[in-house]
């Protein structure tokens, strides 16, 4: 098809016109790549979904010289980064190794936003590893919204060229499919209903849940697969497609000392401030109180919280825990207090499932997620141990404009779960967990498997929240892995492929397969090898068969920044 100019087709026919409304924004001129037929666009690499995965793929095919369109359902990029408000779960070694480059790039140029825009003090101004709020979970706390600004500016260059196109605020509604072949992804303007079709070589999932799996006929699983099934050794009995990790809701809040802040009392107060989860083994009572279940030997456990600074002993302080914002490392005066994500037990939503599930059911449970974490953040203000042995923190205040929403909840629900590919090859607990592995290896027990196909690294501990079907938290150790090629394969079709938590791992290894830096690792994995089948003129699944074309790719990732093999740590 011949290349043409959007200026020329926008402007005088009904087609025209009907992309132009389903467009976000206004577009000049098509860039390399990017075509139009009657009622197309045409892209070298489509995304859908402009998560961690999906932006990282984008990168790293915009750099090799693709066209790319990226559709994401909300407004914002960046996924569990921003849109979800997540700040990034790492692992030890982030700083120096354990993920692309391109990943510790994007956590410097965060660093240097804070730096270049905001009043840090001199010495939080000098810090080269500077932690904006301080956070016990990351190195790195940090607003959503500088996140989002800083996966803009990275994507920029390419939107001013006409190689990028980003269609925000835009679902996909259906694929068309021949044989084994994605032929095309029709998309709908969640603002005004226009549609518009997505034609390409290569397609990428990197939504939030895998929606492209059902649309396209990709072959997927859910929730647990069974011990028979896998072997592994915490795998259930029992299989159970709709047992799937909780989501949370999550939002942002500062505190105030000395000014009320108190929300309405939410709709669903009275049923979440006596909800028990019934979870096996059992919840220690109440879900909103500030004790809970210890994840890795599931006894009870109490929990501090104090947003006024004040220490809380040998607990754990929540009000730490996610802190986006620490006042003392900026100028005295300029934060009226402390800014924290809450994302903690007490809002994880466990009584349903949102995976493969109608649109109705979806909505339903993340609506009533949200009025855990407003009735969770009621709680905190009034009935929570307060200051003095009092009850409540009326000082603590919704930060709507921290998530950029009416109502102050996230954008988007935090996915720990979706559906999954069947993969060329399924990354099992007994290749990255340290407990299964020892059972299992015969030499180097210490160390998880090595994949000859390794496409990147990475590390987090097998983390699983309580599920929709009643299992508490399964959280134990595992050892520092790759990410073999094979499990970003799927077993039958040739053009489409996962960039997010639908690879080939199981709900086991999905625990650590499915937090920040892996994400991007994947989605860098995925661009790069569209890139690299495109120019060797093979199918990408073809790139795994042929050994001497799989070590040339290596050898390709490795001159972009990708580690394949962790060092001697």
């Amino acid at each position: 098809m011949k290349r043409r100019n959007f200026i020329g087709l926008l402007g005088g026919s009904s087609a025209g016109a009907a992309i132009s409304a389903a467009l976000p924004f206004h577009v000049g001129e098509a860039g390399p790549g990017i075509t139009r037929g009657e009622n197309t666009l045409n892209a070298d690499i489509v995304i859908a979904g402009g998560g961690l995965g999906g932006v990282a793929a984008a990168l790293a095919s915009l750099r090799n010289g693709q066209s790319v369109i990226v559709t994401e359902t909300t407004d914002w990029l960046g996924g569990q980064l921003t849109a979800q408000g997540v700040p990034p779960d790492e692992h030890p070694w982030i700083e120096t190794h354990g993920a692309p480059q391109s990943y510790r790039d994007l956590r410097n140029r965060i660093r240097d936003y804070y730096r270049q825009h905001y009043p840090l003090t001199g010495k939080e101004k000098a810090n080269a590893q500077l932690n904006p709020g301080n956070g016990a979970v990351s190195r790195l706390c940090h607003e959503p919204a500088v996140a989002e600004a800083v996966i803009r500016q990275l994507l920029m260059p390419y939107i001013s060229s006409g190689r990028l196109l980003l269609l925000t605020e835009h679902q996909v509604v259906r694929a068309a499919v021949r044989d084994t072949r994605v032929e095309s992804l029709t998309v709908r303007n969640k603002k005004n209903g226009a549609l518009l079709v997505l034609k390409s070589a290569f397609f990428i999932d990197a939504t939030e849940l895998g929606d492209l799996l059902p649309l396209t006929g990709t072959s997927y699983v859910t929730g647990t697969e069974s011990r028979r099934q896998t072997g592994e050794l915490h795998a259930p009995e029992t299989a159970d497609p709709g047992n799937n990790q909780a989501f949370t809701m999550c939002f942002a809040v500062d505190y105030i000392e000395g000014e009320r802040h108190t929300i309405s009392r939410p709709a669903d107060y009275l049923f979440w401030k006596n909800y028990i989860p019934a979870l096996k083994p059992a919840w220690p009572g109440k879900l909103l109180s500030l004790r809970y279940a210890q994840p890795q030997t599931l006894q009870a456990k109490d929990l501090g919280f104090s947003p006024d600074g004040k220490a809380t002993g040998e607990l754990l302080n929540l009000w730490n825990y996610r802190r986006i914002i620490d006042r003392k490392n900026f100028k005295e005066g300029f934060y009226k207090g402390d800014i924290t994500i809450v994302n903690w037990p007490q809002n994880d939503y466990i009584p349903g499932n949102i995976v493969d599930v109608a649109e109705g059911t979806f909505q339903k449970h993340v609506d009533r997620a949200k009025q855990l974490s407003l009735s969770l953040l009621y709680w905190l203000q009034t009935e929570a141990p307060g200051p003095g042995g009092g009850r409540g923190w009326p000082g603590l205040r919704l930060r709507r404009d921290i998530m950029g929403t009416a109502d102050g909840l996230a954008k988007y629900p935090y996915i720990r779960e979706s559906r999954r590919i069947k993969a060329q090859f399924t990354i099992l607990e007994e290749h990255v967990g340290r407990e299964n592995r020892a059972r299992v290896a015969t030499a180097g027990k210490e160390k998880a498997a090595s994949f000859f196909d390794s496409v990147g690294i990475g590390y987090y501990h097998i983390d699983l929240h309580p599920s929709s079907r009643g299992n508490n938290y399964i959280d134990f150790p595992s050892l520092p892995f790759q990410i073999p090629l094979g499990a970003l394969l799927p077993v039958k079709m040739e053009n489409i492929f996962p960039a997010n938590k639908n690879i080939g791992t199981t709900h086991i290894t999905n625990g650590c397969y499915r937090l920040h830096p892996v994400e991007w690792s994947i989605g860098e994995a995925v661009g790069l090898l569209l890139v690299f089948a495109k120019a060797q003129g093979v199918l990408p699944a073809a790139v795994r068969r042929d050994r001497e074309l799989l070590k040339k790719f290596q050898a390709f990732i490795q001159t972009q920044g990708v580690e394949t093999e962790w060092p001697a740590l």
